[in-house]
């Protein structure tokens, strides 16, 4: 099983670019603290009917053979709160994985996005609260998301199709979709190899 690599190397916050710059974005001691606008979320189309293009997602190129992996701190309670790992290519095509606080408990989960979006959840009640870390390799024709708390193993959420040559770009996200005030502290943002087996 998969853990927190620690061969990865740090990304500094400097090197992103927002996709939707957040209200406020403190840095402090290598941590940094993201506070989202309410109403701020990335979905396509299916079920629902909207787009909303407004994540504030933090990212930097991420090219095949790599992998990116956030930790942060999930004390979420509001619906929809939201963070993890966003990956994309453009409007249209983009990937967010990693937890949110749906139906009352914490869901670890993905949505990808191929002109409309597709979602998963699994609930992770144990997980609210605690440093929560995502990775996502990138490796030939696919996408592998991996998911964990306080340095338990990574557990396999999502192998997604992704084609080997798109111009991508990837790092950490957050969303308040229902309310004002959720400030995610992001404690590290790395990149490294991506992960060499599946299982």
């Amino acid at each position: 099983m998969s853990t927190v690599d620690r061969a990865h190397q740090p990304i500094p916050w400097s090197e992103g670019a927002w996709t939707t710059p957040p209200p406020t974005v403190t840095e402090h001691e290598g941590m940094l603290r993201v506070t989202a606008a309410e109403g701020s979320d990335a979905w396509r189309l299916t079920s629902y009917g909207f787009v909303h293009d407004t994540e504030h997602a933090l990212l930097a190129p991420m090219p095949d053979g790599t992998a990116m992996e956030v930790e942060f701190d999930a004390a979420f309670e509001a619906q929809f709160d939201q963070a993890g790992v966003f990956v994309r290519v453009d409007a249209t095509r983009w990937v967010k994985a990693g937890v949110e606080f749906s139906d009352g408990d914490l869901q670890l989960g993905a949505v990808v996005t191929d002109g409309m979006s597709d979602w998963s959840l699994a609930p992770v009640s144990e997980w609210l609260g605690r440093r929560i870390t995502v990775r996502v390799s990138r490796s030939g024709n696919a996408l592998t998301v991996r998911a964990g708390a306080a340095g338990d193993p990574l557990r396999l959420v999502r192998v997604i199709p992704f084609a080997a040559d798109l111009d991508t770009a990837a790092g950490p996200f957050a969303c308040a979709p229902t309310r004002a005030g959720l400030t995610v502290p992001f404690a590290s943002w790395r990149r490294g190899p991506a992960d060499a087996e599946l299982h």
